[in-house]
């Protein structure tokens, strides 16, 4: 006999939704990560599946969310460039850039959208490093701003140059600089901040929802 009770609904895992690889090199692949590589320009996206609750405190209380992203990458020695809410396909969702120093120098952006559900969440990351020459950007926007006033120099050193970009008043770790700001992406458009910041746009333009996602019940956090 049919028990129409008891049917077996499909089970979400990590191709459940899916996302632009941009034609690069597929490096891994396994149920909870999926990695596609771009060599030429030290770039990666991932697609990441986590089949358990989400550890997002909120999906509501932006400050609160920000001041939580921003204690966890104080504690690696980076900072914040962006913490927003989005929705993804109707999805309350979270969109983050972080940026974390490198062992040498320079330093690596990772641009993510997390998408959270009740008992399950899905992450879409980007990760940028510096190579090479760094700090072009930096100086180059620098020199703009101390020659326009907007950036001084005395001897406490660089006065407005490094500011979390939602409390001036934090100073731990690497808080974003000037040049980080998304209106100098246009000048330098191969910087991996630029490069993070287009292409996180461009995924979370083209992520797309299988038919089982629909069955997924919503995060509830406050």
């Amino acid at each position: 006999m049919f028990n129409f009770f008891n049917k077996n609904k499909t089970k979400v895992h990590i191709n459940s939704i899916s996302v632009p690889n941009f034609g690069w090199n597929k490096v891994e692949e396994n149920e909870s990560r999926i990695v596609w590589v771009n060599p030429e320009q030290s770039v990666l996206i991932s697609l990441n599946f986590f089949d358990l609750q989400p550890d997002l405190p909120t999906i509501k209380d932006l400050a609160f969310l920000r001041n939580f992203y921003r204690k966890n990458v104080i504690s690696a020695k980076g900072g914040i460039v962006e913490v927003s809410f989005l929705n993804v396909h109707n999805t309350p969702s979270v969109k983050t850039i972080l940026k974390i120093p490198q062992p040498e120098s320079g330093m690596t952006y990772i641009a993510s959208v997390t998408i959270p559900f009740e008992n399950c969440s899905f992450v879409v990351k980007i990760q940028a490093a510096e190579v090479d020459i760094t700090g072009v950007r930096d100086s180059f926007i620098l020199n703009k701003l101390l020659n326009t006033g907007e950036i001084t120099f005395d001897d406490n050193g660089l006065q407005n140059w490094f500011e979390d970009p939602y409390d001036p008043t934090i100073k731990e770790g690497t808080p974003m600089n000037k040049s980080e700001q998304e209106q100098y992406d246009a000048e330098f458009p191969q910087h991996p901040l630029s490069i993070a910041r287009a292409l996180i746009k461009q995924a979370i333009q083209q992520i797309v929802f299988k038919p089982e996602i629909n069955e997924l019940s919503a995060f509830k956090q406050s």
